[in-house]
C-alpha cells in the first residue's frame, strides 16, 4: 500500500538534529543526488546554503557558461551531494539555463529534486512544478519564503496542496532557517523510499495526441530499453524539440549525453 505524501508536521516529530552534518564542498562518495529546481527569485540559493553550509558558487557545467554549485550534507550517517540547477521558469529548453535543468533532471537521475518556490507567488511557480513532475516521480515542494507569504496575508493548506500534486509540501522560511529540518527529514525519506509519490500528470490530452504518444514511446522504449522517461521524450519529439532529435539520431539519448 502506498503512503500518503506527508506534510511538514508529519516528519517534524522525527526529525535527529544530531545526525546532520553540513560538509559543504565535500561532495565524494555520496548515497545519493538531490537536484535544486526553482524559479529566479525564490531564495533557492538560501535553501542551497541552509542545508549545505556552502555560500559560493564553484565552477561551470560541462561545455556550458552557465555557473554549477554543489555541495552536500550528511544526515543519519547517509551522505547527500547537491546540486543547484539554474534557476529558470520552464524546462522546454529555449534557453542554456533551461537545457541545463531538464537534462540534469531526465538524464542525471537524480534520486530527488526539491523544488523551490515563492510561496508570495505560487500560481506563477506551478507552471514549472508541474513541467518537473512529468519527467520525473520522487520530488517535493519547498514552499520558501512564507514569512513574505505571512506578511502579504497570503495562507496555503499545504495539506490539499500536497494531495493536489502527489508529493510532500514543507513550508520553509530558508534564511531563517524554518522548516529546513523538516525539508532533510523529507528528502531523506524519499530518498530511502519510505515515503512513494504519486505526481499530479496531464491527463486532459486529445486522444489523437495521447495515440501517438504511445507509438512514440513504445518504439523509443524498444530501441533504448534502458531509457529515462520516454514519454516526456515521445511529447518533446511531437513539439520538435530538436535537440531531442538530434540526440535520438545520433544515439547519445542512450548514453545520458545529451
Amino acid at each position: 500500500m502506498e503512503n500518503k505524501p506527508k506534510s511538514a508536521c508529519e516528519t517534524c516529530s522525527h526529525f535527529n538534529a544530531e545526525g546532520l552534518k553540513k560538509l559543504g564542498v565535500r561532495t565524494v562518495d555520496f548515497d545519493f543526488v538531490i537536484a535544486l529546481a526553482g524559479n529566479p527569485n525564490t531564495g533557492k540559493s538560501t535553501v542551497f546554503n541552509a542545508l549545505t553550509g556552502l555560500r559560493q558558487h564553484t565552477g561551470n557545467w560541462p561545455g556550458k557558461t552557465v555557473a554549477r554549485a554543489e555541495g552536500a550534507f550528511e544526515y543519519n550517517n547517509q551522505k547527500y551531494k547537491l546540486v543547484d540547477l539554474p534557476g529558470t521558469y520552464s524546462l522546454l529548453s529555449t534557453s542554456e539555463d533551461e537545457e541545463v535543468a531538464r537534462d540534469f533532471i531526465l538524464f542525471g537521475k537524480p534520486t530527488v529534486t526539491v523544488i523551490v518556490v515563492d510561496a508570495s507567488r505560487l500560481e506563477r511557480n506551478l507552471n514549472l512544478v508541474l513541467q518537473i513532475l512529468e519527467i520525473t516521480n520522487n520530488a517535493v515542494l519547498c514552499l520558501n519564503l512564507m514569512d513574505e507569504a505571512k506578511r502579504n496575508h497570503i495562507t496555503i493548506d499545504t495539506r490539499i496542496l500536497a494531495k493536489d500534486l502527489g508529493i510532500p509540501v514543507v513550508p520553509t522560511s530558508a534564511r531563517f532557517q524554518e522548516g529546513i529540518p523538516e525539508l532533510i527529514q523529507t528528502i531523506s525519506e524519499l530518498a530511502n523510499g519510505k515515503i512513494q509519490c504519486k505526481p499530479h500528470k496531464i491527463k486532459s490530452i486529445p486522444k489523437n495526441i495521447e495515440k501517438s504518444v504511445q507509438e512514440l514511446s513504445t518504439a523509443i522504449e524498444k530501441e533504448y530499453p534502458n531509457i529515462s522517461n520516454s514519454r516526456w521524450i515521445a511529447f518533446r519529439l511531437l513539439e520538435g524539440d530538436t535537440q531531442i532529435i538530434e540526440a535520438l539520431r545520433t544515439g547519445k539519448i542512450a548514453n545520458n549525453e545529451i
